[in-house]
């Protein structure tokens, strides 16, 4: 008997330490809560840990001081929906054919097909909740009838792999002003229902060319549509009165929902897209803000931004995730001053330099368009530092794929770059695609090009030289020669090059299967490369 006694002592010990072994991991092992943070419109040269002198981004340095910066982080496009597009695809927006995903309107149907593997979807596959707060310009409905605000609101973030969303359709400039929370818009009274259109004026609410004398800001035509809380929009909009946000508010609901959802989420791993909407026009700062950067009101803004960065940062550490969470904040194209709106953004500019000193602004192919701030902080995971190599928001679906230890299937995410062997201290990309509407430019290490895409691009695009076209006002160089349509900041090469000669190609591609080389085997050389 007392032999059978120490043997089912030993076995309940056996047992015990079987079910510790399997237990889940401790949170320093456990998959990495991620927070991606989006600014809209934000220029290389808008934080002060990137030069910055007149704007001050304290918590944004700080991010910046405890991970990673790359002085070459790249937007896929020069303008917001198909950067946006790239990234929760890890696809090149230009190879979407069935759905528009230039500008979207904010009664467009959604760009992203349901079923297709996304970013968050991918995630959510790796057991992640996932949730996104802000911006979404990426469209809402089916596109066969005309999305009803008034109702049910999809397809829309959840079907395309987001557990939770609360969020505005387009741009802080497009009707309809409200938020939509998942399905529903938010504080709608059924007794005045919503309607939208970008052909004509419906209601009689007065627009911007009508009653200017109403407008906080005076504004171009485009932009001088109904006026909501003070500022006209662009297109038009009747009823839902009681829903319509105010832009003074905009910032305190995105930090609030942002983290209420760490909040619910704290105990598994989640994923959170934050879409701000500043420095995007119309500029409106909450008062805390105003006149703080003397840099006018874009300036003030940005200021914002950073104190919303801080925000979310104070939360992680006050929930202590902040040592398992990879935080990522970049921007979905290059700065621009003037947009629409009187605000004054050129003339109190003081000396501040949004794109440090690059050629262009948004809507436009040179690295003044595209090059937007990078950073990535992950605590025991990423060496503090500024690197070069460049980064692109197309390649976040690999690069976390891989971070979640999720394999994506070989039709997935056919433009993006896992670019963390090493935590990032690799460099894995050699080029960058730039695109805005129907120009097409390619930067890389050695060389750059650019190319028309009238019609739908080729095997083989000859460099041209009259792509990107210049406006007198923006102060670019006269536009006379291939090396002209292409940024300032590096050498440039000017003989008559292809894009089949500098675009190796993740997959099978536009250019066609150039040199058959996959990303994995470009990685894998470099890899070796680097051991050697």
């Amino acid at each position: 008997m007392k032999f059978q006694h120490i043997s089912l002592l030993l076995f309940a010990l056996l047992l015990s330490l079987a079910s510790l072994s399997a237990a889940e991991p401790s949170n320093s092992q456990a998959k990495p809560n991620i927070i991606l943070i989006i600014a809209d419109d934000l220029g290389p040269g808008d934080l002060s840990c990137a030069g910055a002198t007149k704007i001050k981004t304290p918590n944004i340095d700080r991010l910046a001081a405890e991970g990673v910066r790359f002085t070459q982080g790249y937007a896929p496009s020069a303008t917001c929906t198909p950067s946006r597009y790239s990234l929760l695809t890890g696809e090149y927006a230009w190879r979407q054919k069935a759905k528009s995903n230039s500008i979207l309107d904010g009664d467009a149907p959604l760009c992203i097909e349901p079923g297709r593997l996304t970013l968050p979807a991918m995630l959510r596959a790796a057991n992640y909740q996932t949730g996104i707060v802000g911006k979404w310009h990426l469209g809402l409905g089916d596109g066969r009838t005309k999305v009803d605000f008034n109702n049910e609101v999809k397809p829309g973030p959840l079907e395309v792999g987001f557990d939770y969303c609360h969020i505005i359709p387009a741009t802080v400039d497009r009707v309809p002003s409200v938020w939509i929370e998942n399905h529903q818009v938010l504080g709608l009274d059924p007794a005045d229902p919503i309607e939208v259109s970008y052909l004509a004026k419906i209601g009689d609410e007065p627009t911007g060319l009508e009653r200017p004398d109403l407008l906080k800001q005076g504004a171009d035509k485009q932009h001088s549509c109904t006026i909501i809380n003070g500022t006209s929009r662009i297109g038009y909009m009747k009823g839902g009165i009681a829903a319509r946000f105010k832009d003074e508010e905009l910032a305190s609901t995105v930090v609030a929902k942002s983290i209420e959802f760490i909040e619910q989420q704290k105990d598994k791993p989640f994923f959170l897209e934050v879409g701000l909407f500043e420095p995007h026009v119309p500029r409106v700062a909450e008062k805390p803000f105003v006149g703080s950067s003397g840099t006018g009101v874009r300036g003030d803004v940005i200021q914002q931004i950073d104190w919303e960065v801080g925000e979310i940062l104070k939360a992680l550490d006050r929930l202590q995730l902040a040592n398992n969470t990879l935080v990522v904040f970049t921007s979905d194209n290059g700065p621009i001053l003037f947009d629409g709106y009187y605000d004054r953004s050129v003339e109190d500019l003081n000396g501040h330099q949004p794109t440090s000193g690059l050629r262009g602004w948004k809507y436009l192919t040179f690295e003044g368009g595209c090059r937007v701030p990078f950073i990535a902080r992950w605590p025991e995971h990423i060496q503090p530092r500024v690197s070069e190599q460049m980064i692109s928001l197309v390649d976040c679906f690999a690069t976390l794929a891989k971070i979640v230890d999720h394999e994506i299937a070989a039709d997935a995410a056919m433009d993006s770059l896992d670019c963390q062997p090493r935590c990032w201290e690799i460099p894995i990309r050699t080029f960058v695609p730039k695109l805005c509407f129907t120009a097409l430019a390619m930067r890389s290490r050695s060389a750059r090009a650019t190319g028309n895409i009238f019609p739908p691009p080729p095997k083989r695009v000859q460099v041209a030289s009259a792509v990107v076209r210049t406006h007198p006002t923006l102060g670019l160089l006269p536009r006379t020669s291939p090396s002209q349509c292409c940024s300032i900041s590096l050498p440039i090469q000017t003989s008559s090059a292809t894009f089949s000669q500098c675009i190796p190609t993740r997959r099978a591609s536009w250019l066609g299967n150039w040199n058959s080389s996959s990303p994995k085997a470009i990685q894998r050389n470099r890899l070796q490369q680097h051991a050697e």
